[in-house]
């Protein structure tokens, strides 16, 4: 079953491939006129559809012109054509216009539904946020009333409010959507609408359906709170990753470092709070220090330039197992995690590796070919409980069940660090309490995105840091 965001996803990552919309529309206003024939015998006799102003009214607008001719057809629009939310509905309903009987909705619709033969319901589909409002609200109720069959389209409208159709039956577009069963939907269909199997697997611009936007009341520090174990024998890795972490919309970053480490890091940027440890490299005595400040984070992102010194990797572990906030794991803790997946142990978040990485921490090399690499790391996710995302030409991104691909990026994402903005995207995103395996797709869209736009404006000669800068924009085209 597809939840709402997930079949907002779905349709925008269509798009973005090259589905159409009005094709899309097309396909499924013929099989709702399909079911209405089939299931509610309903030659020549009248049909009347109520049609909302989104693309859900748009397929029942398209239904109706497939009906024209098999049926004496009435299309109910909630609201004056001026209205319509979509250019694709609007021009399902200049295509209907002349030929079959519309009416905007009045005082005279709940009689014109009881003299129907059947309704369907093409008012609301799955993007109603809160409680259904007028005229929705008066015609759901029009049509409960009115004792004739009812053929919802996709979604019961109002499901999920306190006021919804209770239909015959219900045509789910593609896929039965999460929340839809016979009790609140009747009999449920599913028909095939056109979206190729490879959209469904492929991440896009539709992840950020799944984005955390603030809230307009919000204060500081609601909208991600980031902690980033890393640096020492490194300094760029832990900046970058704390970088990319504001730039996909982290309120706060601290950086706990070795004290070696901490002048150079904290020079960086201003917006870093840095937090010197003892010495030139984590030790397990700076385990204490780590969960005091991790104890007021959303997420800790721990591996970036840490080194795997003796000593380094215990402490790892130590933290690792400690922590009581959703974790990313990168770079050099995968050598404290591989062959000690039990400090993992009731623990969640997301790892990063790329093949090498992967074999450190899971104990086997992927396999080179696509299919396998996606078998082997939705295996490894299972055996962790942590989202995978599988560094690659193509990503892969798995929760252990679900699973996606994220094509594009280019050649000059070689450079070193690129990585560790991508383990800062993902971090940054889990600290806005994005769920894990969401965060690894919305970050790996970004990453590749934004690194293609560096390319555009830089060509071979771009910087991990050039793709951090370019994350906002990836977020003011596609949020």
């Amino acid at each position: 079953m597809l939840s709402a965001a997930e079949t907002r996803v779905l349709d925008r990552n269509a798009e973005w491939m090259g589905v159409k919309v009005l094709d899309l529309m097309e396909n499924a206003g013929r099989a709702v006129a399909e079911a209405v024939l089939r299931d509610f015998a309903a030659k020549g006799k009248s049909v009347l559809i109520a049609c909302g102003t989104g693309n859900n009214g748009g397929d029942g607008l398209t239904a109706a012109r497939y009906l024209h001719g098999e049926a004496d057809v009435t299309v109910l629009l909630a609201r004056p054509p001026s209205e319509f939310s979509t250019p694709e509905a609007l021009t399902n309903y200049e295509k209907v216009k002349d030929s079959v009987r519309v009416v905007v909705a009045d005082a005279d619709a709940p009689e014109r539904m009881r003299q129907a033969d059947v309704i369907v319901d093409a008012l609301l589909g799955v993007g109603l946020q809160g409680a259904v409002r007028e005229p929705y609200a008066s015609l759901i109720g029009a049509m409960n009333a009115s004792g004739r069959p009812i053929l919802s389209v996709d979604v019961p409208s109002g499901l999920g409010a306190d006021l919804a159709v209770t239909p015959t039956a219900t045509l789910a577009l593609h896929d039965a959507k999460a929340g839809t069963t016979e009790a609140n939907s009747g009999t449920i269909r599913v028909a095939p609408i056109g979206i190729p199997p490879e959209v469904e697997r492929s991440i896009g611009p539709g992840e950020f359906a799944l984005y955390p936007l603030p809230k307009r009341d919000s204060h500081k520090g609601d909208n991600g709170r980031l902690l980033v174990v890393g640096g020492g024998p490194f300094t760029g890795a832990p900046a970058l990753v704390a970088w990319a972490a504001y730039r996909i919309g982290a309120d706060v970053v601290h950086i706990a470092t070795p004290s070696s480490a901490h002048p150079i890091i904290a020079s960086f940027s201003t917006s870093f709070i840095v937090h010197p440890l003892g010495g030139t490299r984590l030790v397990r005595a700076d385990a204490a220090t780590v969960f005091d400040i991790a104890s007021d984070m959303d997420a800790v992102v721990i591996g970036p330039g840490l080194g795997t010194s003796d000593g380094t990797v215990e402490a790892v572990r130590d933290i690792v197992k400690g922590l009581r906030v959703p974790v990313v794991i990168d770079a050099d803790a995968f050598p404290a995690i591989g062959g000690h997946l039990e400090v993992l142990h009731g623990k969640k978040g997301v790892m990063t590796p790329h093949a090498r990485e992967f074999a450190v921490v899971s104990g086997a090399s992927p396999p080179a070919d696509l299919d396998g690499k996606a078998n082997a790391a939705r295996a490894f996710a299972k055996t962790t409980g942590f989202t995978i995302l599988l560094k690659g030409a193509v990503d892969v991104v798995t929760d252990g069940d679900r699973m996606k691909f994220c094509e594009g990026g280019n050649p000059g994402m070689t450079v070193g660090g690129t990585g560790d903005v991508l383990a800062g995207l993902v971090g940054g995103l889990v600290s806005k309490h994005a769920v894990p395996y969401d965060a690894a797709r919305i970050a790996a869209f970004a990453s590749k995105h934004a690194g293609d736009l560096a390319f555009e404006d830089l060509s071979y000669g771009f910087t991990a840091q050039d793709v951090a800068d370019r994350v906002p924009r990836v977020l003011k085209r596609f949020l």
